[in-house]
């Protein structure tokens, strides 16, 4: 069994917490990391705790799984033994061979011209110039990441070929896809499911579910102009974002645009630039294009508390009220495809499941 999740807008959609949460429900062998790097943060909430990962798996949370970094993910070692450390996985953590090394040459030119498009300044975008260029370190090279050094699709396919459980977990979203995204303010590669694939070594033939996820709306961290926020006419012109100022400003963001006083709000912040991001109503029309691309078997939906305050830390579907479940059931007709898991809250057992119903 091999499973799959991506992102289905512009990132953020809490890909890490619904991966925590499938870690500890299904209780996988293996949890591999997909994407680009260490640009792309995940946040989960576990027990109280809060943890920010750039390298290493949310799936961590379970203590069984062997841990990959796949050879398509650049790996900064600086982070990824950082990580280990505090999440206590060295044991179990392991990254391809074939790695390409975020140097600290990349993240200065990062730094120095990544501002046109906003780029979060991990060096990401140069490390993948050079390994095009085929000018890149790789993390057999590394001395520091010599115990941590082996050969990532060999131990996948292996695991699969003795009918172990595989998830793996993409970072980023669909709309920042190097290929399918708002070019040019977009990702260093693609983010589509296929991506996530070839980053582990796994073939497609041998997937079994992919879980795409979305916002309950939709938020854009960056300076893509092809995404606009919510206009002060949009927010009155709407009952749910009308009531959301009002919780708001009621709550003490005084501050800003209606836009700007929901993110913060919301709680909007980039986990790995800390910028606010930009706050919209569900792209159905983008959730419906990016479905299709990475063959969505199964959408996640996440947020749905912070817009239907009542059915926070919700497990079943009786106790999401009225107007959080025809949210639901809106997007769900939309697309075509079965909301199987639904986020009501940080922790990553906030969660109604609702597969094999």
């Amino acid at each position: 069994m091999v499973s799959i999740v991506v992102g289905g807008h512009y990132g953020d959609e809490g890909k890490g917490k619904m991966v925590a949460y499938l870690a500890v429900k299904d209780d996988p062998d293996v949890i591999c990391r997909a994407g680009v790097g260490t640009n792309a943060g995940h946040t989960i909430h576990v027990d109280g705790k809060k943890y920010g990962l750039r390298m290493i798996t949310c799936g961590f949370v379970n203590p069984k799984p062997d841990l990959m970094v796949g050879a398509g993910v650049l790996v900064d070692p600086e982070v990824f033994l950082n990580e280990i450390e505090v999440t206590d996985c060295g044991d179990r953590a392991y990254v391809d061979r074939r790695c390409a090394i975020i140097e600290k040459k990349h993240k200065d030119a990062d730094r120095a011209g990544g501002g046109k498009i906003g780029t979060t300044g991990s060096g990401c975008g140069p490390a993948n110039a050079d390994r095009v260029n085929r000018v890149a370190k790789l993390a057999q090279e590394i001395d520091e990441l010599k115990d941590y050094v082996v050969d990532v699709p060999m131990k996948v396919n292996e695991a699969i070929d003795s009918g172990k459980e595989v998830l793996v977990e993409a970072s980023q979203g669909f709309g920042l896809s190097l290929y399918y995204g708002n070019y040019p303010y977009v990702t260093s590669k693609d983010t589509s499911a296929s991506t996530a694939c070839a980053d582990v070594g796994i073939g497609p033939t041998r997937v079994d579910e992919v879980y795409v996820i979305y916002k309950a709306y939709m938020s854009r961290v960056g300076k893509d102009p092809y995404v606009k926020p919510l206009t002060d006419e949009d927010v009155a012109e709407d009952e749910l974002w009308t009531t959301m100022l009002s919780r708001a400003e009621e709550n003490g963001f005084l501050e800003g645009s209606s836009n700007e006083k929901i993110a913060a709000y919301l709680g909007e912040v980039g986990t790995v630039t800390g910028r606010p991001r930009k706050i919209a109503a569900f792209d159905m029309e983008l959730a419906k294009y990016s479905s299709k691309v990475n063959g969505a078997t199964q959408v996640c939906l996440t947020c749905l508390d912070k817009l239907f305050p009542k059915c926070y830390g919700a497990t079943t579907l009786e106790k999401l009220g009225g107007e959080a479940l025809a949210h639901v059931k809106k997007i769900e007709g939309g697309l075509g495809i079965p909301v199987s898991l639904i986020s009501t809250g940080p922790d990553a057992k906030h969660v109604v499941d609702l597969r094999g119903q």
